[in-house]
């Protein structure tokens, strides 16, 4: 029997969301479109939101070997997202290295637009192999917040770094305006292979020292600027070799000399709970994004450090909303 509806345009696993300003000034949702095994929620809006949130969520918790994930947004001009999950994606383990589990992720953010995205990590199981790409086109002065973080695996289940295989590419892009072509900002590439073709002993727990979760924050646009200014300026005031401060006296000055004494103790007891957790970070500036790397010895070490340090600087609860990181909290 012939089906009396038009064919679908579109296929597993794709997504499409578009939020746009409304005219009292609050972000919503013009579409949301999605299917399985991608699911897409957002509560209903409030006069209260300082942007729009969304749960990215898998059907059954995570993603089966060859799952194909391709999610597109659009954010118009003034307009905020923020992008959450309800716990680790999960990626289940494959038949074999050549059945490859993949999301990929496409975003356009307008002119004084803003993308807030704080998930869970990601969790790959023993076995599994997954691919992650992750593009930003931002027009100027568009605002960009990306967490994208990777965990050892089930450590209830002695899971230690024991996928065939990881990577990840997160790209942001100046978008091409007024006849002005794109311009890549920055490619920023992650690469984990547990078991490389041609070698018999698994050596990613070794390079990854004990580690059980790596990181990557990547700050851009005007929304951010404050935030990435404090990573910048704590990374600068970090204790050097054998916990020496190398920096001269007036380098110490400059970054010292507007921290209030609630900051200063803040700071230290930071730095104690980093030492407990075997935290690792640094931070850089690359064509106007600024990268944080960081690694921890626990999830719930990174999870700690990372809330503290976005709670304690406030710029995005301020500009997002108190929900947009609900998964860092």
């Amino acid at each position: 029997m012939t089906s009396p509806f038009p064919p679908s345009s579109s296929k597993p696993g794709e997504g499409h969301l578009i939020v746009h300003l409304l005219p009292h000034g609050i972000s919503a949702l013009s579409k949301i479109t999605f299917q399985y095994p991608l699911k897409l929620i957002s509560p209903s809006p409030s006069a209260e939101q300082k942007s729009v949130l969304v749960f990215l969520l898998t059907y059954g918790g995570g993603l089966v070997g060859g799952d194909q994930v391709n999610l597109t947004i659009d954010v118009k001009t003034k307009a905020k997202l923020s992008i959450v999950t309800q716990g680790h994606t999960k990626i289940f383990k494959s038949p074999s290295r050549d059945v490859v589990t993949c999301q990929q992720l496409y975003v356009t953010i307008d002119k004084d637009a803003g993308v807030c995205l704080l998930p869970d990590p990601v969790q790959p199981f023993e076995g599994s192999v997954y691919e992650q790409r992750q593009i930003f086109r931002l027009v100027d002065g568009g605002s960009l917040c990306l967490l994208d973080w990777v965990s050892e695996g089930r450590t209830a289940r002695g899971e230690d770094w024991d996928l065939r295989a990881w990577s990840g590419r997160n790209e942001v892009w100046s978008a091409a305006r007024n006849g002005k072509k794109a311009r890549l900002l920055l490619r920023d590439n992650v690469i984990l292979e547990g078991d490389s073709p041609g070698v018999e002993e698994k050596d990613l727990q070794k390079r990854m020292q004990r580690m059980g979760i790596f990181g990557t924050l990547i700050l851009r646009g005007p929304w951010v600027d404050s935030l990435a200014a404090f990573f910048l300026s704590e990374f600068a005031a970090l204790p050097r070799i054998g916990a020496r401060d190398f920096r001269s006296q007036e380098k110490m000055d400059k970054d010292n000399g507007f921290v209030l004494p609630r900051q200063e103790s803040w700071r230290r007891a930071r730095l104690k709970q980093e030492m407990e957790d075997g935290l690792l970070w640094s931070a850089a500036k690359v064509r106007g994004c600024t990268v944080i790397k960081f690694a921890a010895s626990t999830v719930e070490g990174a999870r700690t450090w990372i809330g503290s340090m976005l709670k304690e600087e406030g710029s995005i609860s301020r500009h997002f909303g108190d929900d947009s990181t609900m998964c860092i909290r």
